[in-house]
């Protein structure tokens, strides 16, 4: 059997190239879907659901707008979103057992509220006109993609002009030191959850090898502003270690 240092080369190996992750990151969150709300919340110390509140809070979503939710999961920030009324409400993700989970969640009928639609999709190729969209949210989406630029160049196709991107997800410390020790954390946890949950110590440590080659709150914010989003901010979040990125379209 392969050591951990083997089977961690092994994983960087596969994430190196836009495919060999495509391909990764498909059959990672169909043999994690059933336990993805508890992971959230774990590697969050509860203060998951607190931090997408707070991202729709930021979004400002008004009963005119169209919601597209991105990486939607089980549906948490398009739920939030649901209850400020927006006209359209769509959550889409690359992966079929989130959207059945997510249908299964769907909560009461909020009145006045657009009951949400669900989309098995993928953010480099969105199914959705240019403009046709008011808000675009996501959480832990942009640092799975494979082509990360390529997924911006089309959140912003699909914003209608003055549009709002909130986007939540890990941060990648500037800091060698506590880079590498928040990383390390990472894997030690993610090991000992992957062999509880699934019995194979490497089912999480996609979650640290994706944030080395992450580039960061600001390495994000400023591929927002190159694609030509603009009041660019990205908002720490437990002491620097995630961040919310808020953008809009001209």
């Amino acid at each position: 059997m392969a050591g951990p240092r083997r089977r961690a080369a092994d994983l960087r190996t596969a994430i190196a190239t836009p495919e060999g992750k495509q391909r990764y990151v498909r059959r990672l969150f169909a043999t994690i879907a059933d336990r993805y709300d508890f992971i959230t919340r774990f590697l969050s110390y509860g203060q998951d659901r607190r931090w997408k509140r707070r991202l729709v809070q930021l979004a400002a979503v008004e009963p005119s707008d169209r919601v597209l939710d991105l990486a939607c999961g089980t549906g948490d920030i398009l739920f939030e979103a649901m209850a400020r009324r927006p006209r359209r409400a769509v959550g889409l993700d690359l992966t079929l057992r989130m959207i059945q989970l997510a249908h299964a969640r769907v909560p009461a009928h909020v009145p006045g509220a657009a009951s949400p639609l669900f989309l098995v999709g993928d953010m480099l190729a969105l199914p959705f006109p240019s403009g046709d969209v008011a808000v675009v949210t996501t959480g832990y989406g942009p640092r799975n993609v494979p082509q990360l630029p390529v997924a911006i160049r089309e959140i912003h196709r699909v914003l209608a002009p003055g549009g709002r991107l909130l986007s939540l997800d890990f941060n990648r410390p500037t800091n060698p030191l506590l880079r590498s020790a928040y990383l390390g954390y990472l894997t030690v946890v993610g090991s000992t959850l992957g062999l509880a949950l699934h019995r194979d110590p490497d089912t999480y440590r996609y979650i640290p090898e994706s944030i080395r080659n992450y580039p960061g709150a600001a390495g994000v914010a400023r591929m927002l502003e190159a694609e030509g989003f603009v009041d660019v901010q990205a908002i720490p979040v437990l002491f620097g270690l995630m961040a919310i990125h808020t953008a809009r379209k001209p």
